[in-house]
């Protein structure tokens, strides 16, 4: 990791049943946040299709696609017209005749260079009855950064996900999620643990309004919050974090103190 890396996150309620406008609120964000400095973006987890338990089956039928179709033909340019790396939460993967919940990862020159299907779908919303499972953790590559895991909402609840990133060098996890209002302790407990424990940054963007939680933050790795965007209730439409954090000092600050946590 080299020097201050400026991070955006965008974090708002995409419509169920309305994948082209949430294409373009996506790609507006993403500009609003290319403007404002950005090296680094994240998105939220399904924005193309939103979120609603009810309907997610269709919503995200009708709007899954190819990870080479029109919406990532249009990703990859942001990110190319912005020269940001943009990781732009998840969206419905189709690829033969299923569909997965795959977040995806641009590289400034608009290449996809990392995907991770969802591993652990959130049973009790009946997400293993829409999506196919993902097999194993993905770490990539950042330049200036270094390795990078990839987790997706409920991926990230399961201490070993995120023992299984650090294993592979991860100390800077990127989660777009869909969180739940009714699960908010477990946001406020699980993922400030995550990253002590781990010694890992942790940058995650919610979905926020109506039954999902907001509150998308960076969390350093000792655990800190420093960085929080407002709660479901408190705002209406998007909200934007853009952060200049220098990721090396976070981690080697935290290793004086809780590397025995980590070996």
């Amino acid at each position: 990791m080299t020097g201050i890396v400026t991070i955006g996150i965008a974090q708002w309620l995409a419509r169920c049943g309305e994948p082209a406008r949430n294409l373009d609120d996506a790609l507006r964000l993403v500009g609003e946040l290319g403007e404002r400095g950005c090296d680094l973006i994240v998105l939220p987890e399904l924005w193309p299709c939103g979120y609603n338990p009810a309907t997610v089956a269709s919503d995200a039928r009708n709007a899954a696609e190819p990870l080479d179709g029109p919406r990532g033909l249009a990703l990859a340019d942001a990110a190319r017209t912005h020269n940001v790396w943009l990781f732009a939460g998840t969206v419905p993967e189709l690829s033969a005749d299923r569909i997965y919940n795959t977040a995806l990862c641009y590289r400034p020159d608009g290449a996809l260079v990392g995907t991770h299907r969802k591993v652990h779908l959130y049973t009790p919303l009946g997400e293993h009855e829409v999506f196919a499972a993902g097999e194993r953790a993905t770490v990539i590559d950042v330049d200036g950064v270094g390795a990078v895991g990839m987790s997706t909402c409920f991926d990230g609840d399961h201490p070993a996900y995120a023992r299984s990133l650090h294993d592979a060098g991860a100390r800077v996890v990127i989660a777009p999620c869909a969180y739940e209002v009714a699960t908010e302790s477990w946001w406020d407990i699980l993922y400030p643990a995550n990253a002590l424990a781990n010694g890992q940054w942790w940058i995650m963007a919610n979905q926020c309004g109506d039954d999902l939680l907001g509150k998308s933050r960076i969390i350093a790795p000792d655990g800190a919050i420093v960085a929080q965007a407002r709660r479901v209730g408190d705002s209406d439409g998007a909200d934007l974090i853009v952060a200049a954090v220098d990721l090396a000092a976070g981690v080697q600050a935290a290793e004086l103190t809780a590397g025995a946590l980590w070996s």
